[in-house]
């Protein structure tokens, strides 16, 4: 077991707030992954939401970023080494606007990567933003190479993106990921002119050993304006600078500068190009726009839990305070700006707030040390990748201090293919701190199937009250045993069912999960019908919803009205309600059945926490329901296009018999069945159960201390001999032989 918080070398205060917190020992993931985020280490964790996820993070990185603030406004924190001299006025390439496998000379003109299967990059301290320009680039070491320019928004990657301008060794020209033929290739000893005119025809284009190819690419007109930076990127090879110093092995023709003499008003410094606090003074250090740490969080609600556990660790620290700030869509950006500008350490946000804010310069990167995707695979789930990998490729590899940048990965499900890929990338050796292991389900999750069956139970053609469904079928003709009628009748049976299995364990309190939000607003409607209403005064089907299409402002209320026990059901989707940690919940609803097996087993987990009994119930329809699958830009708004997605339309038919089949396969085991009446019968476990409550079965401390008590005697005998023994041959003479 883990000792108290201060074992790891926590400050005091930090081991304060925590005590103050009712925190006693650290969880396992907490002693795993402290000390390794202490020790500098890229971590990946893979552990439940509960398990303190957020404190194994934010508890080290904290008192990293204090200590850091601390020393640079005592003017202790390290001098950048030479090569990193942010006051020459010269232009070389950058080393703290590199990829870390991205070695760069003293001197700034002598670029290699030895990584074999990877791209590297690096950028110059300086740019250009106005004037004709050229420089030349040789390759010293065969290998592949692209050269050419990039704005700083531009990832390392030349040419993949819209921000950099490529001509590679293959004899391509490269923008936007767009790769097409362009003059010839080139290798070893070749020496390649970069040519950018920024005042007349606003053009790009490049030379081989003097051999002009003409124009490579235009500028585009959004880009009028920007500055422009030498960039190159290589794979296993090695190139050589001329910014002009020395006399050109082919000078270029006509208006054509040098860039080391263009005049100080056309060029700009990289805001990467100092080190950051690196030149800091006693007192003068600024974080201003610019954080020592990044956390990206996939929902505004879990961002909001992360900033939140922050403020409360941080409490107790002493001057200078740490500063967090808080980005996510709904609240007023002028008062996010005005907290950015007054000095930040930490900001936590969402992709979104986050991608804009990094995307207008609102926020530096120049001083990241820490860079955390926490709930990676909801991340990737949302289509982040691309925004993950240009923030990356922005962070300086080496920070300010001088330390490498850490990255720290964690999420409950953690073992994907698109994870490791990603952790693949951009982590420098990581650790892997993994307490959840292969699934399981808890000794205290009970989790049961109910199977509905249209074709044999009639009941949905005379319900009491309607049932308004997702529309799919609202054009077809509902009649006899198509599977067009089955479908619609399952979307009924589903919100009986739904009702009768909260009645029958007489439920105060428990999450409801649908796949799409029109099913939770749905099923939201058809609750509150039976308990008269949303504004009844009393209502025993109380809920609200939580899912993307909710304002911010409520989203929030609705939650804390479930924390507060205000109303009794939360209904979500699986993305609304990732990482949320939600106490003391003793039922869970699957309405609809995941189609994710990792995501089934993040639905059940979220009750029986704490050693306290929890039950999932899942409806499982017998037949293929056709379900909304929006591959529109719309996503589903106004969108009717209700013809399969193999037609070009934006429905599928679900089967959750498969994916039924399919979690069971991965978990190893058969999930017990209830009939339609939703009884859990008291054989059914291991005797009766109260949901909610802490387990009945197991030893109290009474019985485990006479369990144990024969035990320790013998222990404690075995201890007293030990230490005569000792004691012996301590005080016995020895013969010399």
């Amino acid at each position: 077991m883990a000792g108290h918080f201060s074992e790891f070398g926590l400050l005091p205060e930090i081991c304060k707030a925590v005590d103050e917190m009712d925190w006693l020992l650290p969880t396992d993931v907490q002693a795993e992954a402290i000390p390794l985020i202490l020790g500098g280490g890229d971590v990946l964790m893979a552990a439940e939401t509960g398990s303190g996820k957020t404190g194994a993070f934010c508890l080290p990185i904290i008192q990293i970023v204090h200590e850091n603030v601390r020393d640079a406004m005592a003017g202790k924190t390290p001098k950048a080494s030479p090569q990193g001299d942010g006051g020459s006025t010269g232009f070389k390439m950058n080393p703290f606007d590199r990829d870390e496998s991205f070695a760069i000379s003293q001197d700034g003109l002598l670029c290699q990567s030895r990584e074999m299967y990877k791209w590297q990059g690096c950028r110059s301290t300086l740019g250009v933003k106005k004037g004709k320009y050229y420089y030349e680039a040789t390759v010293t070491d065969e290998g592949l190479c692209r050269v050419g320019w990039s704005t700083s928004q531009a990832t390392f990657d030349l040419g993949t993106d819209r921000d950099g301008f490529g001509f590679g060794g293959t004899g391509k020209k490269s923008y936007g990921r767009q790769f097409d033929s362009y003059g010839e290739a080139f290798g070893i000893n070749d020496v390649i002119g970069c040519f950018i005119d920024l005042q007349d025809d606003y053009t790009i284009k490049f030379s081989k050993n003097g051999v002009d190819f003409g124009v490579a690419f235009e500028i585009p007109d959004e880009m009028d304006g920007k500055t422009f930076f030498t960039a190159v990127v290589l794979k296993n090879a090695e190139m050589s600078f001329n910014f002009g110093d020395k006399p050109f092995k082919y000078p270029p023709k006509g208006q054509y500068l040098a860039l080391s003499k263009a005049p100080k008003n056309a060029t700009a410094t990289s805001n990467i190009a100092t080190g950051g606090a690196a030149q800091s003074k006693p007192g003068k250090f600024s974080n201003k726009c610019a954080p020592s740490a990044i956390i990206i969080e996939p929902s505004r609600e879990l961002a909001q839990q992360t900033h939140h556990q922050i403020q409360l660790f941080a409490k107790q620290l002493p001057d200078p305070k740490i500063k967090s700030v808080l980005l996510v869509g709904g609240e007023n950006t002028k008062d996010q700006i005005r907290a950015i500008n007054d000095g930040v350490d930490i900001i936590t946000g969402t992709p979104g707030k986050l991608g804009d804010f990094i995307q207008t310069d609102k926020i530096s990167l120049h001083q990241v040390n820490f860079f955390i995707l926490d709930e990676a695979d909801g991340l990737l789930a949302q289509g982040n990748n691309d925004l993950i990998m240009k923030i990356y490729s922005k962070i300086p590899k080496t920070g300010p201090t001088g330390k490498r940048l850490q990255i720290i990965t964690c999420s409950a499900t953690l073992h994907s293919f698109d994870v490791k890929k990603l952790a693949d990338r951009i982590m420098h050796f990581p650790t892997w701190v993994d307490l959840k292991g292969q699934d399981s389900v808890p000794e205290t999750v009970h989790h049961v199937v109910c199977h509905i069956d249209p074709r044999s139970d009639m009941t949905w053609k005379n319900l009491k009250n309607p049932v308004r469904t997702d529309g799919i079928h609202k054009k077809d003709k509902i009649t006899g045993q198509t599977p067009e009628a089955l479908s619609e009748a399952v979307k009924m049976l589903k919100a009986e069912y739904l009702k009768r299995a909260i009645d029958e364990h007489k439920m105060d309190t428990a999450i409801i999960f649908c796949r799409t939000k029109i099913d939770c607003d749905n099923t939201e409607q058809y609750l509150l019908s039976y308990g008269g209403g949303a504004r009844a005064m009393v209502n025993q089907y109380s809920c609200v919803v939580l899912h993307g299409d909710r304002s911010p402002q409520e989203r929030k209320a609705n939650l804390q009205k479930f924390k507060d026990n205000e109303v009794r059901f939360l209904i979500c989707t699986d993305v609304a309600a990732r990482g949320i940690d939600i106490k003391g919940v003793p039922y869970v609803i699957n309405v609809t059945f995941p189609d994710d097996k990792q995501n089934y087993v993040h639905r059940i987990g979220r009750v029986g926490r704490a050693e306290r009994m929890g039950l999932a119930i899942s409806l499982i329809s017998d037949v293929k329901e056709k379900v909304w699958y929006h591959v529109c830009s719309s996503r589903g708004k106004g969108c009717f296009n209700t013809r399969l997605k193999e037609q070009g339309g934006c429905a599928i038919w679900y089967d959750e018999i498969q994916y039924l089949g399919d979690v069971e396969e991965h978990l190893g085991e058969s999930i017990p069945v209830v009939s339609s009446n939703l009884k859990v019968t008291a054989n059914e476990f291991d005797g009766k159960v109260v949901y909610g409550e802490k387990r009945g079965k197991g030893s109290s401390f009474e019985t485990h201390a006479a369990e144990m008590a024969p035990s320790v005697r013998d222990l404690a005998s075995l201890e007293l001999q030990a230490q005569s023994s000792f004691l012996g041959l301590k005080h016995r003479k020895w013969a010399n032989f």
